[in-house]
């Protein structure tokens, strides 16, 4: 549905460079939407590999979980400062196990 979606913030406007702008700032949206949801998917997996004290589970889920939140810092779709703050209570809850 995220694809095919009408345009939410389509303004009835005679410029089409508006409307345009209007087109990509929503897909723009989505896809930041998607790329954030994934990675609350990686953090999920990975508190839920502590929780249930996996050690190994939770080591081999670390690099990965800590790269993407770095990509999404790098991107844009998170500040820098929330990445550093989700990296570094993730390594201090694996840390603790």
């Amino acid at each position: 549905m995220a694809g095919n979606a009408k345009l939410k913030k389509t303004q009835k406007t005679s410029k089409i460079s508006a409307r345009k702008r209007a087109r990509q700032s929503e897909k723009r949206h989505l896809h930041n939407v998607a790329m954030k949801t994934r990675m609350k998917h990686v953090i999920r997996d990975f508190r839920a590999a502590i929780t249930s004290k996996k050690k190994t589970d939770a080591e081999a889920l670390l690099s990965p979980t800590l790269s993407v939140i770095a990509r999404m810092a790098s991107k844009g779709i998170i500040h820098r400062n929330t990445a550093a703050r989700y990296s570094s209570r993730l390594v201090q809850q694996f840390n603790q196990l």
